[in-house]
């Protein structure tokens, strides 16, 4: 039987160990083809180009039997550029984006290249998943990973997945303790406190440091934070369409 066509991106960069080692899983399952930035994008949420040309170059000695490319653009770029032009013509079974080195749990997936990746291949129809590893180490250990990518992957291609869905995929950091399994679990209702360090360079010009850390006051349970905590990796259905059904009515009579 002809292997699934699998399109891989990430926002760490085409240099990042993440997505060397999801290309390698993948590669088990499937015919892997990798489009990714040239630099780090972490942060870039869904952002796209518009005001400079995209530059592509394939890269030649990335893994074996994984035709690779590294695209100057964002993530959704890398999408959109892998399906529209690379590929053009043939069906993708699955994008699969990450793994990233840092974790993408709760709020964290409005800003995350890697997350629009996964959302940009669901806008355009194509089963797809963000993985995440709570380790933002250059050299993380992505070992205890694959069992579960290769699981939830092949769950995705035999059922695929609703309409406008992408999965959002967090792991816990390697510890000695083992992963106790998964949880599909809802997304943790919190958010990031910014502070800002006041710097001054070489020259006595002021320029700012962003700093923060996330505030979590959801105490309702059964939210992927919780998950991670107790060493399960976490699953979140997550979706593009922003509107919020329960407030359409109560909006209406305002007008």
């Amino acid at each position: 039987m002809q292997k699934p066509l699998i399109l891989i991106a990430n926002d760490d960069s085409i240099a990042a160990k993440g997505i060397k080692t999801l290309a390698e899983i993948m590669s088990k399952i499937g015919e892997v083809f990798v489009v990714a930035p040239d630099s780090h994008q972490s942060g870039m949420g869904h952002a796209i180009t518009l005001d400079r040309p995209l530059r592509v170059n394939q890269v030649k000695d990335f893994l074996p039997n994984v035709e690779a490319y590294q695209c100057s653009g964002t993530p959704a770029d890398c999408i959109k550029f892998g399906k529209h032009f690379l590929l053009k013509g043939r069906k993708i079974d699955l994008v699969v984006s990450g793994i990233n080195h840092g974790s993408n749990s709760s709020i964290s997936v409005i800003y995350s290249g890697t997350m629009s990746a996964a959302i940009e291949a669901a806008i355009e129809g194509i089963p797809a998943i963000g993985f995440s590893l709570c380790d933002f180490g250059a050299d993380a250990d992505f070992s205890h990973t694959e069992q579960y990518i290769v699981q939830i992957a092949q769950k995705v291609l035999q059922n695929g997945l609703p309409k406008g869905i992408a999965l959002n995929v967090n792991f816990p950091k390697k510890s000695e303790e083992a992963i106790k399994g998964i949880k599909v679990c809802r997304q943790t209702d919190a958010l990031y406190r910014e502070t800002f360090q006041e710097r001054q360079d070489p020259y006595g010009k002021k320029y700012y440091w962003m700093d923060g850390f996330l505030q979590n006051d959801d105490t309702a349970g059964g939210n992927d934070e919780d998950a991670l905590a107790e060493n399960y990796v976490s699953i979140v259905p997550a979706k593009f369409d922003l509107t919020d059904y329960k407030a359409l009515d109560t909006i209406k009579e305002w007008f």
